[in-house]
């Protein structure tokens, strides 16, 4: 193995295990927890280290959601694959999407909450947040053929988001999730 294909090795070995502290101190401690100063403390490497890997707490952020985009887009395609018919796999996508919250609290922050570099929306947004959004486009279109998927997914996803960040901050009823659900459902065509 050459000399520059070591360094890399290493140098991506490095960049995870920033990745994989962030997401643990957060899981544990809450982001406020995750600070460059802490990081270094943790992995073991000097504060210039972790900036020759990160610009800050916020890259720091980006890479910590976009593992969790990865993971909730496989989670999601696997939940609607495993769904039998159209609308059994949308409220398969929707439900595992706030079971994913609900299990990744911190993860979830870093991916829609707090600040990072992640573009969505855009040219320039990274793939696994296009395969995330994918899946939920697709389970819609699937229930929804004759209208505009991508805008009744963003719906779907506000909702959901806001179901989300509501229940967690105690101001919606507990223990209605499915009845909301079903009311979503209900609103485009697909109750069940």
């Amino acid at each position: 193995m050459s000399i520059r294909a070591r360094r890399e090795r290493e140098y991506r070995r490095r960049n995870q295990l920033i990745v994989d502290t962030a997401r643990r101190l957060a899981e544990a401690e809450g982001w406020q927890a995750v600070t460059t100063r802490r990081l270094a403390e943790e992995i073991e490497y000097s504060q210039p280290v972790l900036y020759s890997h990160f610009q800050g707490k916020e890259a720091i952020v980006g890479a910590v959601a976009l593992q969790g985009f990865e993971e909730l887009a496989g989670t999601l395609r696997a939940a609607r694959e495993s769904a039998d018919g159209a609308t059994a796999g949308l409220r398969a996508v929707i439900d595992t999407y706030l079971d994913f919250a609900r299990e990744n609290p911190q993860l979830y922050n870093a991916m829609f909450e707090l600040v990072s570099p992640l573009a969505f929306a855009a040219a320039e947004t990274p793939r696994p947040l296009v395969d995330t959004f994918g899946v939920l486009i697709s389970a819609v279109a699937a229930v929804l053929p004759a209208h505009d998927a991508e805008l009744a997914a963003e719906v779907i996803w506000g909702s959901l988001h806001g179901m989300v960040a509501l229940s967690r901050s105690g101001r919606l009823r507990p223990g209605l999730e499915r009845e909301r659900v079903d009311l979503l459902l209900a609103r485009f065509g697909s109750a069940g």
